[in-house]
């Protein structure tokens, strides 16, 4: 899609929106079962991508055939390195294209990211290693401060995660899209952050794997659920609310239940969909 005609500042299309493994299924045919991957792409058609779950694999499929032939270059941005995250990597179609740049970002020091993304694909994992695939991929550490990437501007913040994660608040021309999975609400001052960085965003996603009773015998998971996720939305503010990262366990009409609990505590509310698309 070409922005510059529609006129959107930013695309964000969901290509994984499950949390801890992949949940194949009749059951799971509205809402999705990949796991974590996010699109966003500019109005110059920059494009970023949030987590390399196993919806990443059909995102590569994707950009080889929009692009063909064409140089391609990437920002892929990961939150933390648990498998759920990171396992669609090595079937990602542009990573064994030399006509592609990808740059990954995270919050760990370089060498350390680079090993971990080496070390899934290494045998006797995998029949070709990273630096086999071919393309050209450079590794940048992420601080506390704002990138710019051409027309848009990412900042990271930590998050209560065991292992620890990091969300992240994108923004371009004024429009603005707050990442926030893999955490658990609980921990003060990272509530604190949590909701500064989410202020006034167009669209919160947030992670909402459980629901109250659920979430009593899951404490210290690292998770939330569609409660906490609509009282973050209503103290920052925010436009719109996704539900994301549902637990493998729930069906359609579970997530659904999700959805419509919490759009009765903040309106604006609703699950996130693997191929939904959002345009700001």
């Amino acid at each position: 899609m070409n922005h510059m005609q529609t006129g959107h500042k930013l695309q964000l299309r969901f290509w994984g929106v499950r949390g801890s493994t992949p949940a194949p299924g009749k059951d799971t045919l509205v809402y999705g079962g990949n796991t974590p991957c996010l699109e966003i792409r500019t109005a110059s058609n920059q494009v970023l991508i949030f987590d390399g779950g196993s919806g990443i694999r059909a995102l590569g499929h994707h950009l080889r055939a929009e692009f063909a032939q064409q140089d391609l270059s990437l920002n892929l941005f990961l939150t933390h390195f648990h498998w759920d995250h990171i396992q669609g990597i090595p079937y990602f179609a542009p990573l064994f294209s030399p006509a592609t740049r990808l740059n990954v970002h995270s919050w760990t020091p370089v060498e350390e990211t680079r090993q971990v993304l080496d070390t899934q694909m290494r045998t006797p994992y995998f029949p070709l290693s990273l630096e086999e695939a071919g393309a050209r991929i450079g590794f940048a550490q992420l601080k506390s401060e704002r990138i710019k990437i051409g027309d848009v501007s990412v900042e990271s913040f930590p998050l209560n995660h065991p292992q620890g994660a990091y969300g992240y608040r994108i923004e371009a021309d004024g429009k603005s899209i707050v990442y926030a999975t893999d955490l658990e609400h609980g921990d003060r001052q990272l509530d604190r952050i949590l909701r500064d960085h989410a202020a006034g965003a167009d669209v919160l996603i947030y992670d909402a794997q459980y629901n109250d009773e659920e979430y009593a015998s899951h404490r210290g998971w690292g998770h939330s659920t569609w409660h906490e996720a609509s009282r973050v939305a209503r103290d920052a503010g925010v436009g719109r609310l996704l539900l994301f990262h549902f637990d493998p366990a729930h069906t359609d009409a579970r997530v659904a239940e999700s959805e419509r609990l919490a759009a009765a505590e903040f309106e604006a509310a609703c699950a996130a969909r693997e191929g939904s698309v959002i345009l700001l």
